[in-house]
């Protein structure tokens, strides 16, 4: 009888640190001071499971173009960021966020905060890859 006592609280204690590193996970997020050079995109998940959601503000010079490459094909414009310009953009599970420094001479700078699925590929393609 008396560890029945002692093993309850540590049973819930148990549960709630289990539950509580669950939602964590959930609601992770991660931070970029992102730049993408002349000529070049940069792609940043497909195939993933959850959908996402990108917090950008473009702090460079040159404009930012950002695609969506759905899981199933193609690719189409989701909005163009002037510099000082900010936007809040949510993709699809599996998609593709693209982001195109359509500058033949400038560095892109663009600062993220990607919520939701964070479990995410990051890689440079060159401009125009489908």
């Amino acid at each position: 009888m008396r560890y029945q006592f002692i093993l309850r609280p540590v049973s819930v204690l148990g549960l709630l640190l289990t539950l509580g590193a669950s939602y964590s996970l959930c609601w992770a997020s991660l931070n970029s001071d992102l730049f993408i050079q002349p000529g070049k995109q940069f792609a940043l998940g497909g195939g993933q499971p959850g959908a996402f959601r990108v917090v950008a503000r473009n702090v460079g010079k040159v404009a930012v173009e950002f695609r969506e490459r759905p899981r199933g094909g193609g690719i189409f414009g989701r909005a163009t960021l002037q510099p000082g310009q900010a936007a809040t953009l949510r993709y699809m599970a599996g998609s593709t966020a693209v982001l195109l420094n359509g500058s033949p001479a400038q560095t892109a700078n663009v600062k993220l905060r990607v919520t939701g699925d964070t479990n995410l590929r990051m890689n440079y393609e060159p401009n125009g890859q489908q």
